[in-house]
């Protein structure tokens, strides 16, 4: 009896290595600030065009930076959550590129983990 010797490399098909097209450039900032309402959050606009969010409580900060957040290498979507004093909190940057809709998706995520007391 006669066993076949096991063929090198890996298997797949032309359909598995075709390329996919992705979603490239920042979109469209609205997306992203059209989540919050007045009644929950403060807006602000500063000289240089920069957007800031914050929460009416203060722990919640949104920063979009559309020609870069000063002092940083490209960061154009700034995301922070102050802690308590159990539980330290977090911080997600996302470069000026970063699609909106990526963005957007973690900001509605955020929002839909947080509650009123």
């Amino acid at each position: 009896m006669t066993v076949a010797p096991a063929s090198p490399g890996f298997s797949t098909t032309v359909e598995t290595l075709r390329l996919r097209e992705w979603q490239l450039g920042p979109g469209q900032p609205a997306l992203v600030m059209d989540q919050f309402s007045s009644d929950d959050f403060n807006l602000v606009v500063d000289d240089r065009a920069d957007v800031h969010v914050n929460s009416k409580d203060g722990r919640f900060y949104l920063g979009w930076f559309p020609l870069g957040r000063p002092g940083t290498d490209g960061e154009g979507w700034k995301i922070a959550l102050t802690g308590t004093a159990k539980v330290r909190g977090y911080q997600v940057s996302f470069d000026v590129e970063t699609p909106a809709e990526i963005v957007a998706a973690a900001v509605a995520r955020v929002l839909e983990t947080s509650r009123r007391l």
